[in-house]
Order: structure tokens, then sequence, then C-alpha cells
């Protein structure tokens, strides 16, 4: 059975940094493309960045520069570093294949920025 275990998440002030982690357990990710997305209160989920099977790399505009994906393939693990956060990044940031997003989804982490 596939699961996504989002963590990382915390309370940050802006300009601050976290970094998040997503292990898969359940099938080994390597082959896939997968991405981050995030959800804040009253809004839609919305896509952060992606990271191809191959290493190749995505990102919405509103973090470029900011966010980095990664990956580590032999822990099936996928990583977000974040940096220069901002109050608009506060949401519960969620992993998943990318784009069909096949996975079931994690209970996902939460990232709260202050002003």
């Amino acid at each position: 059975q596939v699961q996504l275990v989002e963590s990382g998440g915390g309370l940050v002030q802006a300009g601050g940094s976290l970094r998040l982690s997503c292990a898969a357990s359940g099938r080994t990710f390597s082959s896939y493309a997968m991405g981050w997305f995030r959800q804040a209160p009253g809004k839609e989920r919305e896509f952060v960045a992606a990271i191809g099977s191959k290493g190749s790399t995505n990102y919405a505009d509103s973090v470029k520069g900011r966010f980095t994906v990664s990956k580590d393939n032999a822990k099936n693990t996928v990583y977000l570093q974040m940096n220069s956060l901002k109050p608009e990044d506060t949401a519960v940031y969620f992993c998943n294949a990318f784009p069909a997003r096949w996975a079931p989804w994690g209970q996902g982490t939460q990232v709260t920025v202050s002003s």
C-alpha cells in the first residue's frame, strides 16, 4: 500500500527557512516525477514544485528563487527547502506523484510564517 508522510513543518518568522520531507513507502518513486502542493485555509490546493525522475525541476512563479526541490532515491524521499519565507507561504504542504497525483494524500505538514 502506497503511503506518503510529510514532515518538517513548523512556525517560522518571515525571512526564515524550513526543510520539508516527504517519505514514500509501498512503492519506489524514483521512476516517477514527484510534486509538492500546498493548501491555505479557504483556498484550493495548488502546485508548488516538482522534480522529475531524472532530476529536472519545475516551480510555481510564487516560489521560484526561494524554494528548492530535491530527492534522495535511496531513501525514497523528496525534500523541499524553503528560504525567505513569506506570510503568504502559510499553508499545509503535501507531496504526491506529479502531475497525476495518483497516490493517496498524506496528512501534510503545517507551515506557518509570522510577519
